[in-house]
């Protein structure tokens, strides 16, 4: 994220749509076309507005250039595909958005996660969901088949890609980071 601010506004749209995601279809045609069965298996357990948030993000990658990598396509399905390691609410993901802005240091701490799935509290669930699910997705897909790239890309998607500028897959994490702001 570019600024402070991008985070929470991002966030919000994104909590809107959570509220409003049981009135929208997701269009499992279009995953299918770019995921594996396995991988298929996988988009279906997020939660419904990340599904769709993700097919957004999709759709995005697939309209800023002629062609799309496969490995970018799997990416922008599946990059938030950690977070169905919990299931969190609207209220969580906002109690973390309120912190992030006001507090960022605790929010940092409240991020922690020190590997055990069963000791999280509920109500931390979507501070770990945000600073863990970028290496969580990337973890869930590579058993079930997903490239090195694809994992690579999923596992990164949240840093600043100029970290990463002389890795050979630095335009299409800027691509999927592009996309995944644009939703």
């Amino acid at each position: 994220m570019t600024s402070p601010l991008a985070q929470p506004v991002y966030w919000f749209r994104q909590g809107i749509e959570a509220l409003t995601a049981f009135a929208r279809p997701v269009d499992f045609d279009l995953a299918a076309a770019h995921l594996s069965p396995e991988l298929l298996l996988l988009f279906r357990r997020m939660q419904r507005n990340d599904q769709l948030h993700s097919l957004n993000v999709l759709r995005s990658v697939l309209a800023q250039v002629a062609t799309t990598p496969p490995d970018l396509a799997t990416a922008a399905l599946l990059h938030d595909a950690g977070k169905s390691r919990y299931h969190v609410m609207v209220w969580q993901r906002t109690l973390a958005t309120l912190l992030w802005v006001a507090v960022p240091a605790r929010f940092e701490r409240l991020g922690r996660y020190d590997g055990s799935a069963n000791n999280v509290p509920y109500w931390r669930q979507g501070f770990v969901i945000y600073t863990q699910h970028p290496a969580w997705s990337a973890e869930m897909a590579a058993p079930l088949g997903a490239s090195e790239s694809a994992l690579w890309l999923m596992a990164h998607h949240q840093e600043d890609a100029a970290l990463h500028s002389s890795h050979p897959l630095h335009p299409l994490l800027q691509r999927l980071q592009t996309a995944d702001d644009a939703n």
